[in-house]
């Protein structure tokens, strides 16, 4: 594996357990309209997904016409749920402190919905200055834009990126960047399920717990962060 010199986060089902929460809303919000789907079908189609992107897929798909307002109104009623029941994935802070590299996000949410989510968690001191988002790019995921957008704002090749992601469009697009690509399942979003794969969106790696890279990449963190777990 090359040098890794930077670690690029994926947001939404790594940093912070949103996934969970944003698909529960949205199945409920389409069953409204008849349209019937589960929390699988959400992991597998719309994870990594912009919510522009993903409404428009859901127009395609099932044929529907969804009414003038409706993502500026889900985009409310979904900050409201995240400040109810919004939380850091278990481990997270600790491996934020103990990078002996530089670090980011890559995200496909806005601006102002990652913004609104760190002061939700208290994480806005960690990523001040080091996010990307979709709004940057041409293309988001899983065309390599994002990713690769991130490794140039930090001065990284992309060879030596190791991006963490948990959707399958998140990895294709790390793969398509050339970068190392490690998958992070221990999201409440697939609690009960086996995670989406797909021939095309093969990780380098997948893990449950960020107590484990102290084990998988000992070099990325300090010696008293490599001793044992990290406090979850």
């Amino acid at each position: 594996m090359p040098e890794i010199q930077l670690v690029i986060f994926d947001f939404d089902g790594v940093v912070v357990d949103s996934e969970v929460i944003s698909a529960r809303m949205l199945v409920a919000e389409l069953a409204e309209y008849g349209v019937s789907i589960d929390l699988p079908y959400v992991a597998q189609h719309f994870l990594g997904r912009s919510y522009p992107v993903v409404l428009e897929q859901i127009r395609r798909e099932f044929a529907i016409t969804l009414p003038r307002g409706f993502e500026a109104d889900y985009r409310a009623r979904l900050v409201a749920a995240f400040r109810d029941g919004l939380r850091v994935m278990p481990g997270l802070t600790e491996t934020l402190e103990a990078l002996r590299v530089p670090y980011g996000i890559a995200t496909s949410s806005s601006p102002a919905r990652v913004a609104q989510s760190m002061e939700i968690v208290g994480l806005t001191r960690f990523f001040d200055g080091r996010i990307t988002t979709a709004a940057e790019v041409t293309h988001g995921k899983p065309a390599p834009d994002l990713p690769l957008r991130a490794a140039e704002k930090a001065g990284i090749a992309p060879e030596n990126c190791l991006l963490i992601e948990d959707s399958l469009a998140g990895i294709r697009a790390g793969l398509a960047a050339g970068m190392q690509v490690w998958q992070f399942t221990g999201g409440s979003h697939f609690a009960g399920m086996v995670p989406p794969s797909a021939p095309d969106a093969l990780p380098h790696q997948a893990f449950a717990k960020f107590s484990e890279l102290a084990h998988l990449a000992p070099q990325l963190l300090t010696a008293a962060q490599t001793k044992g777990p990290a406090h979850e």
